[in-house]
């Protein structure tokens, strides 16, 4: 049975690097930077830049908080079928607490169904499954049937990155300050990817950002990419984020591949010069 595309929302927390969507009703439910000295909440007024340089120029201890349940059950707003689409569980509390703003929601509204998507990854593969799951809401599709095909679409979806500084990363206690510095006094890149089970982990030490480019080609490659699309987010290195897409587009000249910006919470991960490739074999 089909559903008016009226009776349906996409949810997505803003490691997803969308304030808007346009094709159908959207909500993002912002996640915070904290640090001794400010709180950064990831919204649409969010000032990037400056947050991107106040973190450059701090020294201490810095985290992250994920939407809190009344968060989640407010950007759900009074829709009947709902898809909200997380950041990896490995990562953050994010899917947690939109399950238990689930479990109240359906609680209320026993006529009402949420259908939560664990990325098991971030930023522009996030963004991809909230397109991919926009076409399907718009084809006419019922619930249970967009449900079952946007789950079997996270099995031809990815995430590789390029960073090249771990300095936030190690402010958070992800890395040790020793490898951050050194990283960075080498001016290695680092390529890595989302694993199958959600955690971020290492695949490539790169010299420059021309092999790190080279290098996520090749992994692509390697994964079997061919024709597909390709969201390339960029922290403030629109040049690399280029450069990237040309050399996609010449090894795979039938992909679709477009460039967003990182919001907030990517930002702090990706820092100023980084590049998330999200992808999905279509």
């Amino acid at each position: 049975m089909s559903h008016n595309i009226s009776d349906f929302r996409i949810v997505a927390d803003s490691a997803a690097n969308l304030t808007e969507y346009s094709k159908v009703s959207f909500c993002s439910a912002p996640m915070k930077i904290i640090t001794s000295e400010k709180e950064y909440t990831d919204d649409a007024a969010l000032d990037v830049a400056a947050m991107v340089e106040d973190l450059r120029n701090y020294t201490g201890r810095s985290s992250t908080s994920c939407p809190n349940p009344d968060e989640w059950l407010s950007a759900f707003g009074d829709s009947k079928y709902i898809f909200a689409v997380t950041i990896t569980s490995n990562l953050s509390g994010s899917y947690n607490a939109a399950l238990t703003a689930k479990g109240i929601y359906e609680s209320d509204y026993p006529e009402r169904k949420v259908f939560l998507v664990d990325s098991l990854s971030a930023g522009p593969e996030q963004s991809i499954i909230v397109e991919k799951l926009g076409e399907l809401i718009a084809s006419g599709l019922s619930y249970e049937e967009i449900c079952q095909q946007i789950t079997a679409y996270l099995s031809r979806s990815g995430l590789y990155f390029m960073l090249e500084s771990l300095k936030n990363m190690a402010n958070n206690g992800r890395v040790s300050q020793a490898v951050a510095k050194i990283t960075g006094f080498l001016g290695i890149r680092i390529v890595g990817r989302a694993s199958d089970h959600g955690t971020l982990e290492p695949t490539d030490k790169c010299r420059n950002q021309a092999k790190s480019l080279e290098t996520i080609v090749r992994r692509l490659q390697e994964r079997g990419f061919m024709n597909g699309r390709i969201h390339i987010a960029h922290c403030f290195n629109e040049e690399g984020a280029q450069a990237l897409k040309e050399k996609l587009l010449a090894h795979f000249p039938a992909a679709s591949v477009i460039i967003q910006k990182t919001r907030g919470i990517c930002s702090f991960y990706a820092e100023r010069g980084g590049l998330m490739v999200g992808y999905a074999l279509d």
